[in-house]
């Protein structure tokens, strides 16, 4: 892994926020998402992503470093103006930033701007992180190298521009896109990435779809989702944490094997633990120990 910067806890949910509309950022950080994605793509308009550099570069240095308990910040950027977004962005609020349409090329770029940007603002070499977001087929294709690549922190799927690339027709369940997630499962435990961060569910106004569609993620191996509406961050931040029974039972599945002394024992309803059995429970407390 060749992430680097300043050790942060691994979110849960996302939050996009369009950039251009200062109301709605300066609320952002009082809707208990542990991340907010500040959006200069497509929740922009062509005509009005200056505006929205400025209002967010603003918003960040301003406001940001203000709010108790501040969600970390990250900023959208664009796949083709990498070099004034980043311009207008950076300093020292700024988390890091979200690159759309990631690949191997796109990223060395950004990792040289963000460089740059470093440098001329003060900030030490390598602060600012990056969140890749994998929407086309030659990303997918080099997720592995993608995850590896020089400040990625985590990684995202874009299912709807994937899904408009390769011309599928994804039903209800989206399952024509589950081999596209466990690529990105794969890529990131290959390189020793955090888990990846799920699509987001468009269908705003049915949380038990919200819920069972989030679910299925953390099943495929995902530990966060994104969200276009504050509504869907409780939902988000209550599945991707573990229960206070998941966590007794990792806890006895992890204190049972230490005390057998061994490298097998058994649970009290007569279920063998290994070692591997014993790795899942500890990414269990991991993430109760996070506040995760």
């Amino acid at each position: 892994m060749t992430a680097v910067g300043r050790p942060r806890p691994t979110a849960r949910s996302y939050l996009y926020v369009p950039g251009d509309q200062p109301d709605k950022v300066a609320r952002a950080a009082a809707r208990g998402a542990d991340a907010c994605i500040l959006d200069l793509e497509d929740a922009v308009s062509p005509s009005n992503k200056a505006t929205a550099r400025g209002a967010v570069g603003v918003s960040l240095a301003d406001g940001a470093a203000e709010v108790p308990n501040a969600p970390q910040w990250w900023v959208r950027i664009n796949a083709d103006t990498p070099a004034a977004d980043i311009a207008a962005v950076v300093g020292p609020n700024l988390t890091g930033v979200v690159v759309p349409k990631a690949d191997v090329d796109l990223l060395a770029e950004v990792h040289q701007l963000l460089s740059d940007a470093e440098r001329d603002s003060g900030l030490p070499a390598g602060e600012i992180a990056v969140f890749a977001l994998l929407e086309t087929a030659s990303g997918v294709l080099h997720a592995e190298a993608v995850a590896a690549a020089p400040r990625v922190q985590r990684l995202g799927l874009g299912e709807a521009d994937l899904a408009a690339e390769l011309r599928l027709q994804p039903g209800p369940d989206r399952e024509e896109l589950w081999p596209y997630r466990a690529r990105i499962v794969l890529a990131c435990a290959a390189v020793g990435l955090a888990a990846p961060v799920g699509p987001t569910e468009t269908a705003l106004r049915d949380p038990e779809r919200l819920e069972a569609t989030s679910r299925l993620l953390l099943r495929q191996g995902f530990r966060g989702r994104t969200a276009i509406h504050p509504a869907q961050v409780p939902v988000v931040n209550r599945v991707f944490s573990p229960t206070a029974a998941e966590v007794d039972a990792a806890r006895d599945v992890v204190d049972r094997l230490a005390d057998a002394g061994s490298g097998v024992a058994v649970t009290a309803d007569g279920r063998m633990i290994d070692a591997a059995v014993a790795r899942s429970a500890r990414e269990v407390l991991d993430r109760d120990a996070a506040g995760r």
